[in-house]
């Protein structure tokens, strides 16, 4: 594991901005791949099948559905969307009080369209339907963007929170919380007040998870990442094997047994005489997952000391979440409580600047609560609060100050360390892309918003040539989307898609359209 500054100088350079033929080719593919992404109930035998837990193709599809819900009523619109020959096919279950219970894992049942990533995730997952849902308002499906929403409102209502994803053995953890920004897109486009009052409570409900014990750490009134549930997650233990056929916890176990780590007490995660991994590893790996950036070494090794940690990219999110609150309460004209949220982000920028900011280095760094320092490891999360608003001037401009740290040939580095993780370099991710542009250009840093916008395009476009696809992540060093060899821990396939890499992907084009329109204009 090294940083950086050990990458031999690349020798391949992206070509020049894409042609407007070639752009308008990944434009018809990604319109055309909503269709393919997409989850009516009719779809769910397909949507009920899940390649991560190798099922067997002979038995019955599970599908769960909430205790809640009028299991009579599903069934029969259920018959009605399938079919009774399809139907057959599933075995619809209510879905038991206490996860535990669940001793065969299935779908959880969502009454409306969605959309997935693509490739082996064939569900609902949180965080992605954001970048999902800004794309697919871009490319005008509108009854299929507000259809997100809901469903993931219909699992806080009915499953307790935003999900991780749609299965049973992800009720246990929540992602990056974007729902308040997801609500207010849909908003901006339909002026629905009666939907938007309505909604505004399920929206509160959701902020509450992130913000009471265990999420919340009260030395600091900062909030972290921290899943329930116990042992090694299922998914894992049977998708993320190797040519071996060892797990992602097997190489995990490798590193401990061959490599010093200072980063945390390593005993706390690893029982060296036992040769096993304790329970308090697994719980960090589910809080990681939680986090959205599965694995990466930004709270030490695999992450597993994330629990430890007070998080940038989480609490800009819920600073977001907090004014995006305030804002819904100012349209339904409710001052008082629009004043309540303001105040309470008001309160989460001053620990945010307390906690996160270092002077020194000029970045937002996660701050770990039990050391009481922030860990000074380099991450794309550094630009989250120029995207939200919260860095002064002079922070903003330290920030851009290290920008080229991160830059590469094919765009933003998700970290400056290459350690074999997905979620550090060389790689690069279409939501940090998104982050960056859009903080960099809200601080007036237009030309580096530009120029990484430019570059990331040019490699999606570039790759999309060759293979016909739009994938999840990149080699923005290499500027290359196959990354298989270069991925060490986790999974080491390079998914086909893919949901939040299409909504970037348009997001970053009209940005560049526009851009060009001001500087035509103005320039």
């Amino acid at each position: 594991m090294t940083d950086r500054s050990s990458f031999e100088l690349n020798s391949f350079e992206l070509n020049s901005f894409p042609s407007l033929d070639a752009i308008e080719a990944v434009r018809a593919y990604i319109k055309q791949t909503w269709k393919t992404l997409s989850r009516f109930p009719k779809d769910l035998l397909l949507a009920a099948y899940d390649s991560k837990l190798d099922p067997d193709p002979e038995a019955p599809r599970l599908v769960y559905i909430s205790a809640k819900e009028d299991l009579s009523q599903v069934l029969a619109t259920l018959e009605t969307a399938i079919g009774s020959e399809a139907l057959q096919q599933l075995k619809i279950s209510v879905l038991p009080a206490d996860p535990d219970q669940i001793e065969t894992h299935g779908l959880l049942y969502l009454p409306h369209p969605y959309v997935v990533p693509g490739g082996r995730f064939n569900e609902m997952y949180g965080w992605d339907s954001y970048f999902i849902q800004l794309g697919l308002l871009r490319d005008q499906e509108f009854a299929l963007a507000q259809s997100l929403v809901d469903q993931l409102l219909y699992e806080v209502t009915h499953y307790g929170t935003v999900l991780n994803a749609n299965r049973s053995y992800l009720l246990s953890r929540s992602q990056p919380p974007v729902l308040s920004l997801m609500i207010l897109a849909s908003f901006a486009h339909s002026h629905d007040r009666h939907w938007l009052a309505a909604v505004l409570p399920i929206a509160e409900a959701y902020y509450y998870y992130w913000t009471v014990p265990p999420h919340l750490n009260q030395a600091t009134g900062l909030s972290r990442f921290c899943a329930l549930g116990e042992g090694p997650a299922p998914e894992v233990l049977i998708s993320e094997r190797d040519e071996w056929g060892n797990t992602h916890y097997d190489r995990v176990r490798e590193y401990y047994q061959t490599h010093a780590v200072d980063a945390y007490d390593v005993s706390l995660f690893y029982d060296q005489e036992q040769d096993c991994l304790t329970e308090l590893f697994y719980k960090g790996d589910r809080s990681m997952r939680e986090s959205g950036f599965d694995p990466s070494n930004r709270f030490g090794p695999f992450s597993a000391d994330i629990i430890h940690y007070a998080p940038v990219c989480l609490n800009v999110l819920l600073y977001q979440m907090e004014r995006d609150l305030g804002q819904m309460h100012e349209i339904l004209g409710q001052d008082g409580m629009a004043h309540h949220w303001r105040d309470r982000a008001v309160t989460r920028h001053q620990l945010i600047d307390q906690f996160l900011w270092d002077e020194s280095a000029g970045l937002y760094f996660d701050y770990n609560f039990q050391t009481e320092q922030r860990r000074p490891y380099e991450f794309a999360t550094t630009f989250y609060p120029l995207w939200a608003g919260i860095a002064s001037e002079t922070q903003a401009a330290r920030v851009v100050e290290n920008l080229s740290k991160f830059e590469a040939p094919g765009g933003l580095l998700t970290s400056t360390h290459v350690t074999g993780n997905q979620w550090d370099a060389p790689f690069g991710w279409a939501p940090l892309h998104l982050f960056a542009v859009q903080g960099l250009h809200r601080y007036g840093y237009s030309g580096e918003a530009e120029r990484l916008a430019r570059k990331f395009i040019t490699l999606i476009v570039q790759e999309f040539t060759k293979t016909g696809t739009l994938v999840e992540k990149y080699d923005v060093y290499c500027c290359s989307a196959d990354v298989s060899a270069e991925i060490h821990f986790g999974y080491s396939s390079n998914e086909i898609g893919f949901g939040w890499t299409n909504g970037v992907c348009l997001e970053l084009l009209a940005f560049l359209a526009d851009l060009g329109t001001q500087q035509n204009e103005y320039g």
